[in-house]
């Protein structure tokens, strides 16, 4: 049992990989928002950057395959549902809904034992 744990820790799914791309690109996107002044231009703007930093180093320990980057990326999955359903209820744009639902398959599929057993 322990060989076979050792063969498998520290190897990537391949679908961490996507969804690391998709949420990088997400965070890339809010980044830009920010920048541009969509969250206004108090606190919201740099509360926003700050999170995004957050999850642009969870991603990329993600990447490594480490369990504090999992952690941050399942945060951030976490918020940007959550997000999205908030902003789907008030605008009614199917935009949030769709996103949102990617949003929590990814935390479905990353909390799964499979993925888990592979961090270091």
């Amino acid at each position: 049992m322990a060989d076979e744990r050792k063969a498998v820790v520290g190897q990537m799914l391949p679908g961490v990989a996507g969804i690391c791309l998709f949420m990088l690109f997400l965070t890339l996107m809010n980044v830009f928002g920010a920048l541009r002044n969509t969250f206004g231009m108090g606190l919201a703007k740099y509360g926003v950057l700050a999170l995004c930093t957050l999850l642009v180093a969870g991603i990329f320990g993600l990447l490594r395959m480490r369990r504090w980057g999992w952690a941050l990326v399942l945060a951030g999955c976490v918020m940007l549902f959550t997000g999205d359903f908030f902003f789907f209820e008030k605008t009614h744009s199917g935009f949030f809904l769709i996103r949102g639902m990617f949003s929590l398959v990814f935390f479905l599929y990353l909390v799964r034992d499979e993925v888990r057993r592979r961090l270091r």
